[in-house]
Parts: C-alpha cells; sequence; structure tokens
C-alpha cells in the first residue's frame, strides 16, 4: 500500500479536501454576491410579478410600450387622487372630496391576483396629499397635515385619531392642494399654491394692474419644509423652502441626488389678458410646464416671469411690463431642469427606483399629466404619463410618452371629453407603477413581463 509519512494517499486527500471546504464555500459565496450584484446594477436583476397578476387583456384600455402591460386594479373610487403603496402592497388613496364619504380609502389585495377590494376608510376631510415613511401614513386637507400610526401590517391603528403634524395653511379657493413628499432626514415638504393667476389686484381680469411686490409670496406661492415627526407646527416653524413656484401638485424627493423635484403649473390667459401680445397659438402652448430642482431659499419666477420653452428662457410677465421677450428682473430667476407644453396640469411625479422595469428606467422621473383646459382654439394636451430618462441626477434625454389613451379619444376638444384623468403616482414593493384617475376613480396597475 502506498503511503506517505505513515499515512494512505486516501487518508491524505480526504484531510486536504475537508480543509479546504470552508475556502470553496467563501469563493462560492463571494462569486454570488458579486454576480448578483452586478446582475442588479444593470437591471438584470428584477422583482418579478408574482405570476397571479395578469394585465388585463386590453391592458386596461392604455396604450404602452412593448413588453409592458397594464391592469385595472379599482374604479369608480371616487376622486381619487394621490396615491401610497405600502410595502405589503396595500393602497392608500386619497380623495379630494369628502363630503360623501370619508376622504382616504385604503385597498387589500388578500388572494395575491391584483385585484384588491376596500378593506377600510376613514379621515372626514378632502384633500390631495398621501405618503407613507417610517411606520406612518401621512396625509393632508387643504390646509393641515395629519399622520396616522400603522402596526407591523401596515393598518391604520387609531384611524379617527391623528396626530396633527401642521394646521392653518392658507386655503383661498384655487391652488389649494396640500401635495407632499418627506426625505431620509425626518422632513416633510408640502406645496401651498398662490391663490391668485399672476397675483393682479383682480385676479384674472383684463387691465387689472399687479401687485409688486406680490404680497401672496409671504405665505402662498412655494414649498415649505416642517419637521415630519413634530406636533401642532404653524408657519412660523416651518421654513419657506422654494420660492416664486406658483403651484405644485406633483413633487417627490430624489433619493439619488438628495434633492427635491415639483412640478410647477405655468399661469393661464396670456392671449385673454394680452391679445395685443399673444396669439391663440402662443396662449395654448406658453408658458411651460416646469420640472424644477429645488435649492433652499432660492426664487424660481412667479409671478414676475414665466418660463418660454421656444426661446428656452425665462422672461418678464406682462402684468410687470413683458412684451414675450424682455427678461429683466428675470434673469436671475432659476431655470428649469426641463420643460413642456403648456397647460397640460403635471399632477404627479415619481422618481422610479425600481428594479422590475428595464434599466434605462433605473432613476428616472414619471409624470402624471392631468390634461389641459385651457387650450381652445386648439386642441387639448396632456391626459397621459410621460417619461423622463435621468443619469447622475440630471435629465439625460427628451421626454416620451410612457401611458397613454388615459383619455380614450385621439382628440379632446373639451376636458369634459376625457374618461379618465391621471393624477397620481406610486411604485409599489415589487416595482409596479400604479397611476389614479381623478375623474372616475380609477386604479391602474402597469407592469413589465418583456424581456430584459
Amino acid at each position: 500500500m502506498n503511503t506517505l509519512h505513515g499515512k494512505s494517499f486516501f487518508e491524505v486527500y480526504k484531510t486536504s479536501f475537508i480543509r479546504s471546504i470552508p475556502i470553496l464555500i467563501g469563493v462560492a459565496l463571494f462569486s454570488y454576491t458579486t454576480i448578483l450584484k452586478a446582475y442588479h446594477t444593470k437591471g438584470l436583476g428584477r422583482n418579478p410579478v408574482s405570476k397571479l397578476v395578469k394585465a388585463d387583456s386590453n391592458n386596461a384600455g392604455l396604450k404602452l410600450p412593448v413588453g409592458f402591460g397594464a391592469l385595472l386594479v379599482a374604479d369608480k373610487m371616487g376622486p381619487t387622487r394621490h396615491i401610497a403603496v405600502a410595502p405589503n402592497g396595500d393602497i392608500f388613496l386619497k380623495l379630494y372630496d369628502a363630503d360623501n364619504g370619508p376622504g382616504i380609502k385604503v385597498l387589500h389585495d388578500a388572494l395575491g391576483n391584483g385585484k384588491p377590494t376596500l378593506s377600510q376608510s376613514f379621515g372626514n376631510y378632502s384633500g390631495t396629499g398621501i405618503a407613507i415613511k417610517n411606520g406612518y401614513l401621512y396625509a393632508t386637507s387643504n390646509n393641515d397635515i395629519y399622520r396616522y400610526k400603522l402596526d407591523k401590517d401596515y393598518k391604520v391603528i387609531d384611524p379617527a385619531n391623528p396626530e396633527h403634524i401642521v394646521y392653518g395653511l392658507i386655503e383661498r379657493g384655487e391652488h389649494e392642494s396640500k401635495s407632499i413628499t418627506l426625505d431620509n432626514n425626518g422632513n416633510i415638504y408640502v406645496n401651498i399654491g398662490a391663490y391668485s393667476n399672476a397675483c393682479q389686484v383682480k385676479d384674472r381680469q383684463k387691465g387689472s394692474p399687479a401687485m409688486d411686490p406680490c404680497p401672496i409670496l409671504d405665505s402662498a406661492g412655494g414649498i415649505w419644509k416642517f419637521k415630519a415627526d413634530v406636533l401642532n407646527q404653524t408657519y412660523k416653524d416651518g421654513i419657506h423652502y422654494g420660492k416664486g413656484i406658483r403651484n405644485t401638485v406633483g413633487l417627490d424627493w430624489n433619493t439619488e441626488t438628495n434633492q427635491l423635484f415639483v412640478m410647477q403649473h405655468g399661469r393661464d390667459q396670456l392671449h385673454d389678458l394680452f391679445p395685443n401680445l399673444y396669439g391663440t397659438k402662443e396662449n395654448a402652448e406658453l408658458p411651460a410646464e416646469e420640472m424644477l430642482q429645488i435649492e433652499p431659499g432660492k426664487f424660481y419666477g412667479w409671478p414676475y416671469c414665466y418660463y418660454d420653452e421656444l426661446q428656452n428662457k425665462k422672461v418678464l410677465s406682462p402684468e410687470y411690463g413683458g412684451d414675450g421677450k424682455k427678461v429683466g428682473r428675470c434673469a436671475n430667476a432659476e431655470n428649469p431642469v426641463i420643460a413642456f407644453p403648456g397647460h397640460m396640469a403635471p399632477n404627479g411625479l415619481l422618481f422610479y427606483k425600481g428594479n422590475q422595469f428595464p434599466s434605462r428606467y433605473k432613476n428616472g422621473a414619471f409624470i402624471a399629466f392631468h390634461g389641459s383646459w385651457n387650450r381652445a382654439p386648439e386642441p387639448q394636451k396632456g391626459y397621459f404619463v410621460v417619461f423622463v430618462p435621468f443619469e447622475k441626477g440630471k435629465p439625460s434625454g427628451k421626454w416620451e410618452i410612457f401611458a397613454d389613451n388615459f383619455a380614450g379619444i385621439d382628440l379632446v376638444k373639451s376636458p369634459g371629453q376625457a374618461k379618465h384623468r391621471p393624477c397620481g403616482l406610486a411604485e409599489g414593493p415589487d416595482g409596479s407603477l400604479y397611476v389614479t384617475d381623478d375623474h372616475e376613480g380609477s386604479v391602474y396597475r402597469i407592469i413589465y413581463n418583456g424581456k430584459i
């Protein structure tokens, strides 16, 4: 028998192999971790959609890029504005009108097939804003911000007694939405829209002079920042974070850049109020709807300026001596990171963080355009969800229509003709994109089942 130092070759081989097992396991785990990390980084590692969740045969009536599908999650929910989706998939809806019932509805998918049912409703106030953060549900009326403690299953523990975070925010019947978003450092950001079109003495009246300086800007027309966990705050406790912003319904915190982005609704009625300076075509296209990257304390132009997408610059408003070309004081106003045609009403903004969609969508922005009402005699525009690719925190390409045909017709002459009007956006735990419609109370879920 062959031996080595008194041991058989089999015994030596066996001993060496046993000693190498920890090394082999370590190499295997390192390789697996490295491959998995690269797999996700390149957008190849997807959060797959449950096999029980199927797109509707007609994609819920929507037109989508190849590989995407849609299903109607809920219908006839009432005027659903913004939406939040919990890590367990429960859907929280904020209703604009609570006169006929509670202002918050919760949907739960007990079967896991993408067709949830109403499980809870509460909150006797109308509003738009809703968000989930650090074990709490945040929701807004047109004057206040509330929060509700969630249990481990994301159920609201005491729906009848929310905590009052902020109260007394101004609301005068125009641009009253108190949309919200939160950062990762314990702060909440809220839109306080200007209760005016262009800060005239008599709002929207031809020939009425502008107020200069505009007194509205002390308490509206901007973004305010408050602490998310402090009760009973008022204006004096907040920070006027972004100034000169006419109205923002869609806003989101970009976790890649750690900055706030908002969608500004541009002013109306350039032709109606100044027919000597603007034609009906210019009235339809101007001013642009703006995506703004908010820097604390900076001024974004309203009411003195508006952004002209055709000239790619901010110009002086006609109420303040502008003629459609003069820049004047607007040289000091912050420009948008990207601009869109006028009056399409960007009501929802979401930076996509999921892995279900192809990698080009990662960290990009989805925007829900509610649709215009004042482009006549030109056709109305919007009623779709668009996508803007981002790289390193900045737009890296042109905007594109992602989800279309919410209106149900090709040519919208009046907003009343639109069957659905997209409003709120949310990302589900599996990377699905949810879209609300505040016209018929529909909720859509967009999924990806194509090849990457």
